[in-house]
């Protein structure tokens, strides 16, 4: 039986090649270092989990949750969590959607407006989902290069007239994986300018909005007054509380682009398991208890990669969010999957190439610092001991 188009027209998995090489290491006994995927290695907070186990004694919560957007109580918590942490002013009743975390949600809204001939513009580099999904309806992806000489953040006055008339949904994601990037209120300011002008629907991917660090708070799209005719944002509990497989998020903007998005969901799935929104709505009742915590850990994780990695030859400032460092690969490697596979083979640790994330990534490499093992930033240490002992010529 022949795979439908849509199946072959997904590119080649970046990270085959690499994945060989660590599972014969592994085989062989070689420990590795994983700086790989991004995924929290901390556990669940236990008041998530208790909540969870007392709302699935509830036998209220073992069916289907009918009203399609998510439990009032839970829109409700989203509702205060945007007054409190944004101050803004997000009806639970029309405003809010409840997902099964940001990924099925980021692909759905692009089944809701994409048709074929359709364009998207994507940043590049960038979370693969957003090119794949374009592509899978037919339409065109678009690259907005994502430059270390304008920040990381879309050039958008480079992006040709013809090509942003023709835009239907642009997509950006700050803080950004896999550059670490952060934007300004001023840029979102810029961007809803620019979608107004050229009749868009901003996509704004904001999973790692609490993972910040020394102050920082990243802003809302939606912040920007007049945002919500334009923009529809995603947020996750994945980074924030630890609850990657837990699956469950958010989207909030206008009614037409959260109705649009949920009328897909309606015809895919039957929405969040409602114990876990139950659960998910004392997750946010604790952010002030939990989130500093966890900004704490992982700045100090950053901050010692950071200071590693400059000891090696590299000089690189801390980012301001996200668990990711990226770096620029040293000038004697052809390539970024070369340099990647070379620190796998010499030194035993692994990293993401750049290229990975797209044709602008090459030239860079990323680092996530969620990692495996109870001694986190003694794993951090052996692996720039690693490199410095093992490739002690890098720059």
């Amino acid at each position: 039986m022949e795979l439908s188009q849509r199946l072959q027209r997904i590119p080649p998995y970046p990270f085959r090649e690499i994945a060989r090489t660590k599972s014969q290491m592994l085989a062989k006994g070689r420990q590795i270092i994983d700086f790989g995927i991004g995924d929290p290695d901390m556990p669940t907070p236990d008041f998530v989990i208790e909540a969870l186990c007392e709302a699935a004694h509830d036998p209220a919560t073992h069916q289907y949750d009918e009203s399609g957007y998510g439990i009032p109580e839970f829109k409700q918590a989203i509702s205060d969590f945007a007054t409190t942490r944004y101050g803004m002013d997000i009806d639970p009743d029309g405003e809010i959607q409840s997902c099964l975390g940001v990924k099925e949600a980021l692909a759905h809204i692009v089944w809701a407006y994409i048709d074929p001939f359709d364009l998207v513009l994507v940043p590049d580099p960038a979370y693969p989902v957003y090119k794949v999904q374009a592509t899978w309806c037919g339409g065109t992806a678009f690259p907005m290069p994502l430059l270390a000489e304008n920040d990381f953040l879309p050039d958008l006055a480079a992006i040709p007239a013809s090509v942003a008339r023709q835009a239907k949904l642009l997509f950006v994601n700050y803080p950004n994986n896999p550059t670490a990037a952060a934007a300004t209120l001023e840029f979102f300011e810029e961007l809803v300018g620019f979608a107004r002008d050229n009749e868009l629907l901003i996509v704004q991917d904001a999973a790692y909005n609490e993972v910040t660090f020394d102050g920082y708070q990243a802003p809302s799209i939606l912040q920007v007054p007049g945002a919500k005719e334009v923009a529809i944002e995603f947020h996750s509990f994945s980074k924030t509380f630890n609850m990657t497989g837990w699956r469950v998020g958010w989207a909030w903007g206008g009614r037409d682009h959260i109705d649009a998005l949920s009328t897909v969901k309606s015809n895919v799935d039957s929405g969040t398991f409602m114990a876990i929104q139950r659960a998910a709505v004392v997750a946010l009742a604790n952010f002030d208890s939990h989130v500093p915590q966890m900004r704490a850990e992982y700045q100090r994780r950053t901050e010692a990669l950071i200071e590693g990695l400059n000891s090696l030859g590299w000089n690189l400032e801390k980012p301001q969010a996200t668990f990711y460092v990226w770096a620029p690969v040293p000038p004697s490697f052809e390539s970024s999957a070369q340099f990647a596979q070379a620190l796998l083979e010499e030194c035993s640790v692994l990293v993401t190439p750049g290229s990975a994330y797209g044709a602008t990534g090459e030239g860079f490499f990323r680092m996530s610092l969620t990692l495996g093992g109870p001694d986190k930033l003694g794993q951090i240490e052996q692996a720039i001991d690693s490199i410095a002992h093992n490739m002690p010529s890098l720059w």
